[in-house]
């Protein structure tokens, strides 16, 4: 029992607020030509917080996650799927709206807790505006019944409610991180302490949300809290899944902390395995209530992870994980780099829509959390308003055909304002990449992905080619373009990129 309440002790000292500190066109490209079934599908959209592509069995040696690998043979995987901001609070709120981040005034996660540290102040009353549109919204008008079970991280003030956004019931936590055990949610608008593993208590809930509403149409948001930091405590069977001796994937990364790399990456993925192993009871329970037939089921992540990758930890406002950490600056302090690694930006995507969807393939599309909101408009046969601003596409077309690639390109967008302070925008053709820190000089970044998919080699660092200098070109005049059309706060501050001269 002493043991038990020190591990409390130690989690409530960790958890600070979740996501951070730890220690396109107004007219979207849509698929207007439905098929005419004769009944809407209800959507089960599951949500982990912090979970990279590798971390999936076949992605990775030491991953065991075999009810995600049975739902990839049972739908199509997304390997290409990213998330246009790597942390919690912006990228959540483009998944709702298919807007930026920066659109919608966040720009990094929300830092409303007050022991946090931040560069720029704490933001107790900020989040998302309920006068934005939200697929939620547009379900909820048109019949279907909304449940949100889990993490929201876009305000905690009444008028930045989950219902008013569209979802009909809210049980979990509006800020952003609780405890990976014995968690306080809020259930029908009361704060309740809960026993047991916070992965399994969110599951209990979205299974119950299930029974009671088998008899009607609904779409059920389910935001796990893994496999964020803190990882641990999880099960004992979900720990002993994983090896004692995890294989890093940059382990020869010069003076990386080898010993606490492999140690953060057992406790990850053996929280990824109580992910697994929860999304095998949900969609038994789909099974087992009849649902399985006529529901589409999601499964992606905020952003992505890195655990050594690169010689950091954590995502796009990453940590050094070194013996020695690198001096820090006046924006960027030691111990932190701020970062737009692909890493950081995948996330996994697997889709199941039986009689729809082909099952066991894998479509090259680069998909964003800005396609969700068009996308599920297309699956439920609903219209958006001319007038609606949408950021993100329809990859309905790519869902029913595994050769059809709608597109091979992907922006992103993060300017962090806690744990340093930067205005990062990164455009890729799929095959080069080019990432601007446009608060920092010297800080940009571009890389061959083709021969280079770890982003090790900074191609800035040496004399480019003639023909590396008009691929250059081409990358910074696309960000600047999108950054015009976007009217980003930081399209003031553009200026050419800067390349090594003979």
């Amino acid at each position: 029992m002493l043991v038990y309440l020190l591990r409390l002790l130690a989690l409530s000292i960790l958890i600070w607020s979740g996501c951070g500190y730890v220690s396109g066109e107004t007219s979207p490209v849509r698929d207007v030509t439905h098929k005419s079934e004769s009944i809407s599908p209800n959507i089960v959209f599951i949500y982990t917080d912090d979970q990279a592509p590798w971390a999936i069995e076949g992605k990775s040696f030491d991953a065991v996650t075999p009810n995600l690998k049975r739902l990839a043979e049972q739908g199509m995987s997304f390997p290409n799927a990213y998330t246009t901001t790597p942390v919690c609070s912006p990228s959540r709120a483009g998944l709702l709206t298919s807007r930026y981040g920066f659109e919608v005034g966040i720009d990094d996660w929300i830092n409303d807790h007050l022991k946090s540290k931040t560069l720029t102040g704490h933001q107790l009353d900020l989040g998302l505006s309920a006068e934005l549109d939200s697929w939620p919204k547009r379900l909820q008008e048109n019949g279907y019944y909304n449940g949100l079970i889990g993490k929201w991280h876009l305000g905690k003030q009444p008028e930045h409610h989950p219902q008013n956004f569209g979802y009909d019931e809210f049980t979990g936590f509006l800020g952003g991180g609780t405890s990976p055990i014995d968690p306080q949610l809020l259930v029908n608008g009361a704060p309740k302490n809960e026993e047991g593993l916070t992965v399994d208590l969110l599951t209990d809930h979205a299974m119950d949300f299930l029974s009671r509403n088998k008899h009607r149409k609904f779409a059920l948001s389910l935001h796990y809290r893994a496999p964020h930091y803190p990882f641990e405590p999880v099960s004992e069977s979900d720990l002993d899944a994983i090896s004692k001796d995890v294989d890093l994937i940059h382990p020869d990364y010069p003076d990386l902390n080898t010993e606490r790399a492999k140690k953060l990456l057992r406790g990850y993925l053996a929280s990824v395995k109580g992910v697994d192993r929860n999304v095998g009871r949900l969609l038994g329970h789909l099974d087992e209530l009849g649902l399985s037939k006529n529901t589409v089921v999601i499964f992606t992540s905020d952003h992505g992870y890195v655990i050594g990758q690169n010689g950091i930890w954590h995502k796009g406002n990453g940590f050094w994980l070194l013996n020695n950490s690198p001096k820090g600056t006046e924006n960027i302090p030691k111990g932190q780099r701020p970062n737009l690694y692909d890493a950081v930006l995948k996330v996994p995507l697997i889709v199941r829509w039986p009689g729809t969807v082909p099952a066991g393939k894998e479509n090259a599309s680069t998909v964003s959390n800005l396609d969700f909101f068009p996308t599920l408009m297309d699956i439920t046969k609903l219209d958006i308003p001319s007038e609606a601003v949408i950021r993100g596409q329809s990859v309905i077309r790519a869902l029913k055909d595994e050769n059809v690639v709608v597109s091979t390109d992907y922006f992103a967008a993060y300017s962090t304002l806690h744990q340093s302070i930067t205005g990062m925008r990164m455009y890729s053709d799929g095959q080069y990449k080019l990432v601007r820190d446009f608060k920092n000089k010297e800080r940009d970044e571009f890389y061959h992905l083709v021969v280079d998919p770890h982003e090790t080699h900074n191609l800035l660092e040496r004399e480019l080619t003639a023909a590396e200098k008009i691929t250059l070109k081409k990358l910074d005049d696309t960000i600047k373009e999108k950054m015009l059309d976007l009217d980003d706060p930081l399209s003031t501050s553009f200026n050419p990129v800067a390349f090594k001269m003979p």
